[in-house]
């Protein structure tokens, strides 16, 4: 359902369909499956089978190529839904999983889900080996404090591994501000993102990231950040880039 209105509204937006197929090797899946193609936006590509976006199948991809082991990991994702999630909730040793809602607190329950906001997590110190997010970051009023709350709760040895648009500048244009007062200042025109997991709501974008970002993790106390492209690519030119930081600490396999 939330494809379908994914396509609705961007149609609704004057987007056009550009349709198309192909066989091709899903990460996620782990085999060659039929993937559909049904506009020129990366969240309109799709696998037959598991449902995965070109967003879903390029961290699979990311976190399979870095040598992560997911049956030995504990996981914290940003997300209580979607195809990534149900991948991690198959592989993962265990998974532990969010959603944020402006108006409740940190640690309390919504319906059964766990509330949580990045700037300000209620887990304690060294809880998770893996740390997992898709296009979460641009959404959040400091990101810095988020990283640094993020490096807080990784394990020695833990890896922030996600996704955000990225603009391929040199620097991070900040397009908003949160002020003490609680207001929001616009630096640039307001832009907001779609959210199909939330009934299609428009969530304010913070800012446009730059190649910066790396120097951002790195200020948030990660030992090492990278962006990753996966060797895997999706069809059609919708490969996904990602941001990968690693905490210092137990010697692993990763390249980072």
């Amino acid at each position: 359902m939330r494809f379908f209105r994914l396509i609705q509204s961007r149609l609704a937006g004057g987007h056009r369909l550009h349709l198309g197929s192909t066989w091709a090797f899903c990460p996620v899946c782990g085999g060659y499956r039929i993937l559909v193609r049904l506009g020129d936006d990366e969240m309109l590509v799709r696998c037959t089978a598991c449902r995965s976006s070109a967003v879903t199948m390029s961290m699979a991809a990311v976190l399979s190529e870095v040598g992560v082991s997911l049956a030995d990991a504990h996981v914290f994702e940003l997300s209580c839904r979607g195809a990534f999630h149900r991948y991690l909730e198959k592989r993962a040793a265990a998974l532990t999983c969010s959603e944020y809602h402006p108006d409740a607190e940190p640690g309390e329950l919504r319906d059964g889900v766990l509330c949580q906001d990045v700037q300000r997590l209620t887990f304690p110190d060294a809880s998770f080996d893996l740390c997992t997010s898709t296009e979460v970051f641009e959404h959040v009023p400091d990101d810095r404090l988020g990283f640094g709350q993020i490096h807080r709760v990784l394990r020695p040895g833990g890896i922030l591994l996600f996704t955000v648009p990225l603009s391929g500048l040199p620097q991070t244009v900040e397009r908003a501000r949160l002020e003490a007062s609680g207001e929001i200042t616009h630096l640039l025109p307001a832009q907001y993102h779609v959210d199909p997991a939330k009934q299609d709501a428009a969530v304010l974008a913070f800012r446009d990231y730059g190649d910066d970002l790396l120097g951002r993790l790195l200020g948030a106390g990660f030992a090492s950040a990278q962006f990753l492209t996966p060797e895997q690519a999706v069809p059609w030119g919708f490969t996904r880039t990602l941001a990968v930081a690693r905490k210092a600490g137990a010697v692993t396999d990763s390249p980072l």
